[in-house]
């Protein structure tokens, strides 16, 4: 029979883990607060800070408050950037870099031009830009904990290779391109489980849901008890290739008439047209504007009811649309969705993204982070 006993060094291990977490939950907490919430020792706990001090995870910060008479004790916080990590989002036209801390912050950000292509002269110079972005934050290599690239294209389990890539026509690319120039963990994320990974950081009360991903291109991620399906096969929640309209526009996987065709941003926007400049005319009450917003919430109104009908949970509205979207918007949704429904609808399972903006870098950035956490 093995001996399961936990050794000295386990449990030394793991209180160190829990003081790191309670400071990362808490900043700026005396010793004595870490003590009574821990339930440890004085003395494991001024160890432990030490330990954790040395190795650059942690710092004093300043003395903690208190209405008490007498010296006042030194505070304690994590150190944000003593690991960071790294998402990029691949698109048909640019790449778009961020870098975040430990809390999932913004550090720094660049988007720069360069057009996709499948070969290895585009691999290097995107890799290069990397490299070059993550010399300009002065770090050191080991505090890099890894490079996610997100990509409009479903993802092995793996992380490591495109199963099916038709945007940007990459079906069976591997994150090797990448990986061989750059000296840092890599792995690849479909954009909509990019974006729906940075909503379940700021919304830890999330469990259940449907992520949809209006960008220039339509996502979507199914999330069940906090987590992301990604189904049998690899392609859950595929909502995008869902055909609505049998004469319709064709869609680039083919078929006609798909969610893709008319809930995408490309659906709604004319060739070079912008958001902004789009919701700046609709907002001032141009006709042809709101025509156009008018049939564009029509058949995103179908198309989440038809989701809505075989899923009956919370939706989250996201992607690059999410940021211009009003509570008008809303009311507006649900109206059209009650004439559609068969069932008394109510207004209570629509919501716009609590991340707007950058959610797809910042998510692949993520589960870097989310891993370091894990095991620290």
């Amino acid at each position: 029979m093995k001996d399961r006993s936990i050794t000295p060094g386990q449990i030394k291990q793991n209180n160190q883990n829990l003081i790191y977490h309670y400071l990362y939950m808490n900043e700026n907490v005396s010793q004595q607060d870490i003590c009574f919430a821990l339930h440890l020792s004085r003395p494991t706990v001024t160890n432990n800070l030490a330990e954790l001090e040395k190795e650059g995870m942690i710092c004093k910060s300043g003395q903690v408050n208190t209405a008490y008479v007498g010296r006042k004790a030194a505070a304690y916080r994590i150190i944000p950037d003593y690991r960071i990590s790294v998402g990029v989002e691949i698109l048909e036209r640019e790449i778009k870099i961020i870098a975040v801390d430990l809390y999932g912050r913004e550090i720094s950000r660049s988007v720069k031009e360069i057009p996709y292509a499948g070969s290895d002269i585009y691999f290097k110079e995107v890799s290069n830009e990397i490299q070059l972005f993550i010399a300009s934050l002065r770090l050191t290599p080991d505090q890099i904990l890894g490079v996610g690239f997100a990509l409009q294209a479903l993802i092995s389990p793996d992380g490591k290779r495109v199963m099916y890539g038709k945007i940007l026509d990459c079906t069976d690319l591997s994150v090797d391109v990448f990986a061989k120039y750059l000296p840092y963990p890599c792995d690849f994320i479909h954009d909509a489980d990019s974006a729906a990974t940075a909503e379940l950081w700021v919304s830890p009360e999330l469990k259940d849901g449907v992520y949809l991903s209006v960008s220039r291109h339509l996502g979507a991620a199914v999330i069940s008890d906090g987590k992301i399906l990604s189904g049998k096969h690899g392609h859950n929640a595929t909502v995008e290739h869902i055909s609505m309209k049998a004469d319709g526009a064709v869609c680039y996987c083919g078929n006609r008439g798909c969610m893709e065709t008319l809930c995408s941003l490309s659906a709604l926007l004319h060739e070079d047209e912008t958001l902004e400049e789009f919701f700046g005319r609709l907002r001032t009450g141009i006709v042809e504007y709101v025509q156009r917003w008018d049939a564009f919430l029509n058949d995103l109104a179908a198309a989440i009811n038809m989701i809505h009908l075989m899923h009956d949970t919370n939706f989250i509205l996201g992607g690059y649309l999410a940021f211009y979207l009003r509570e008008e918007d809303l009311n507006t949704l649900y109206c059209k969705i009650r004439q559609l429904t068969p069932f008394p609808e109510t207004d209570d399972f629509l919501s716009v993204s609590k991340m707007p903006e950058h959610n797809i870098t910042i998510g692949a950035a993520l589960p870097y982070i989310q891993d370091f956490l894990a095991a620290n």
